[in-house]
């Protein structure tokens, strides 16, 4: 276990410069992980005024960026006198900050010759269709075998200008175990024209997903608009907050079930806005996790018997698609150079294609 040097005074339970302990959720495995990182112990000097913990960290750590550094606070990597802080937490002298970090490297991404999928490309951008499973760039405890190595190692002079950060070509990004089209811009003129597009909300992008249940109450079609932010009983996880909140962000989903399958339908998304998780948060609060979602609820029997043939049945779609069940079908845009307007679609990976003829055969044969 990680020694405490001192604990924080935590005179105001809701100070929201904290972490709380059950924010992070630590195992055995995670707390030996960090022998696989650089350690650091910062003792703060007796003259420093209080300072915001990442802007004191920037100038005493090489090699590292803000962003980074905010990142690696969420992620737990940096102690303050051995309890996890914010960012707006203030150092002020007498606190230790323990830092967990990777090991430097000479390159921060590491060209990888691993296969893309690429459905479109020209001078100004290309298309991919990323496998579920891969990480689209690297990030904490994920520093190989993303999408971003295996572009750095096929394309040379991407654009690295993403939010600040060095992701090269990188206009948006999809989950891990999400499947489905992105956009990749090959120069800066295509990054900036797309990403404009991205935060002017003209990109057409539908998704595909097995959720659980069908709409019979909510119709079906329609649309979802509420607030998203950072759940506070977990901080891997997004949740709809109250309209009035300052912490969360508009988001905008129109919905369609392409098919009902009583027990899970198959459902098409298109999103108007793109906040992290939107589709599996939006679905999980109609009441409809999406299938084999571990993080929101959808890995286990939500609706039918829980036990049985039925039971069997279930978990053996759930060995076919271990991961959320959804796939970002199509992409459309303005292309950057010509104005033209592009549409691009896809089919939807092998293992959710079984799932829904599974489900089909045993409305068929039950």
């Amino acid at each position: 276990m990680i020694e405490e040097s001192k604990k924080i005074r935590r005179d105001d339970e809701d100070d929201d410069s904290y972490f709380r302990p059950e924010d992070f959720n630590l195992t055995e495995e995670d707390l030996k992980s960090v022998q696989e990182f650089d350690e650091l112990k910062i003792e703060v000097d007796p003259k420093q005024q209080p300072l915001r913990i990442d802007r004191f960290l920037v100038d005493r750590i090489p090699n590292l960026s803000r962003n980074r550094i905010q990142s690696g606070l969420k992620e737990g990597h940096f102690l303050v006198n051995g309890l996890p802080v914010k960012p707006n937490y203030k150092v002020t002298p007498g606190d230790v900050v323990m830092v967990f970090m990777p090991k430097p490297r000479s390159t921060e991404l590491e060209p990888q010759d691993i296969p893309l999928d690429i459905v479109y490309e020209d001078n100004d951008l290309l298309i991919v269709n990323k496998k579920p499973g891969m990480v689209v760039h690297p990030g904490f405890n994920n520093t190989s075998g993303t999408l971003v190595n295996a572009l750095v190692y096929h394309f040379k002079g991407l654009p690295t200008s993403f939010n600040g950060e060095d992701k090269p070509g990188l206009v948006h990004r999809i989950d891990k175990d999400t499947s489905g089209l992105l956009v990749i811009a090959k120069n800066e003129n295509a990054l900036t024209h797309l990403s404009k597009q991205f935060y002017d909300h003209t990109i057409e992008r539908t998704y595909q997903a097995l959720v659980w249940g069908t709409f019979s109450d909510q119709g079906e079609e329609g649309t979802l608009t509420t607030m998203i932010g950072r759940s506070e009983s977990d901080r891997r996880m997004y949740t709809v907050i109250p309209d009035e909140s300052t912490r969360g962000k508009k988001a905008i989903t129109h919905y369609k079930q392409l098919k009902d399958l009583r027990y899970v339908s198959l459902v098409e998304c298109k999103l108007e806005t793109g906040r992290t998780h939107q589709i599996r948060v939006h679905m999980k609060h109609l009441g409809h996790p999406l299938f084999s979602d571990q993080m929101y609820g959808g890995d286990k029997i939500l609706k039918g018997e829980r036990t049985g043939k039925y039971k069997t049945f279930v978990d053996n779609n759930f060995k076919i698609c271990p991961r959320q069940a959804l796939h970002a079908k199509s992409l459309g845009f303005v292309h950057p150079t010509t104005n033209e307007w592009m549409q691009f679609d896809s089919e939807i990976p092998q293992d959710m294609q079984k799932l829904i003829k599974r489900w089909e055969d045993y409305l068929k044969y039950s």
